[in-house]
């Protein structure tokens, strides 16, 4: 697969997707916030399964 997560993009993700997971682990949104796997995930492996539904990449270089 190629990549189509770009730099701010993936920096983002995996921010957001830690602090998701970070909130639900302390209790303080309920388990729904696991939900923040998906973005660490698409950010660690530079690929976004929507992304490619719709067309749109975020990464200069294709890989």
């Amino acid at each position: 697969m190629r990549a189509n997560v770009g730099g701010i993009d993936r920096i983002v993700r995996i921010v957001v997707g830690l602090a998701l997971i970070g909130a639900a682990l302390f209790h303080v949104i309920g388990l729904w916030g696991l939900i923040g796997i998906v973005p660490v995930l698409t950010g660690l492996f530079r690929v976004c399964p929507a992304y490619k539904l719709i067309g749109a990449n975020t990464c200069r270089h294709q890989s």
